[in-house]
């Protein structure tokens, strides 16, 4: 395998804003991912942004971050921004479609990481978004990880819900969500023993 090189789009999540340890969970996923070189992970992140919004970018931005003789691997990592924006679940579905679609026609293996838990409000709508994108991967042969349903009713994960005004996870969300991560095809993706975990 040559250098690993990771581009993970996606919104404030991706970045790991409300961490105080700057880590969220890509860092902490980056540091528990055992390879002789470590990956060269470029987070590409736009807050609140939209599956749409993303669809238009991510292109040409991980296009200019790749290397030909490297292993060039995509991490699309969808956060709430649909529901708030009212998108309709075909509009999401079709967003999401699209990138996977355009990564397999550049041998770019994909990964799909869905949106966890925000405000209760949006609860059923970001549970049938979660269900809605997962089919999306699924029907590509895409890992997909589901963050909403694990983490819906974890105590941990609504103590750090509760005390954000952006609902925006901590130490402890992020640590949830990058165990959620390891735990759900990462290693195999990788190519990597499962009991790397």
């Amino acid at each position: 395998m040559g250098e690993l090189r990771l581009a993970v789009v996606g919104d404030e999540l991706v970045a790991g804003a409300g961490d105080p340890k700057g880590l969220g969970w890509v860092g902490r996923v980056a540091a528990r991912t055992p390879l002789p070189d470590p990956p060269t992970v470029m987070t590409l992140a736009v807050p609140g942004e939209t599956s749409t919004d993303l669809g238009g970018r991510w292109d040409g931005e991980v296009s200019r971050r790749l290397a030909p003789e490297a292993d060039n691997r995509l991490v699309v990592a969808l956060g709430r921004a649909d529901v708030a924006a009212g998108l309709s679940l075909a509009r999401s579905r079709l967003n999401l479609a699209n990138v996977l679609d355009v990564a397999e026609q550049r041998r770019m293996p994909a990964f799909v990481v869905g949106p966890p838990p925000g405000d209760p409000a949006d609860g059923d709508k970001l549970a049938e978004l979660s269900v809605a994108l997962g089919d999306v991967a699924a029907r590509r042969r895409v890992p997909y990880v589901d963050m909403y349903s694990p983490l819906a009713a974890h105590d941990q994960w609504l103590a750090d819900m509760a005390v954000s005004p952006r609902h925006l996870p901590g130490q402890a969300g992020y640590g949830l969500m990058a165990w959620l991560v390891l735990h759900t095809g990462w290693h195999q993706w990788l190519g990597l023993p499962d009991d790397a975990a």
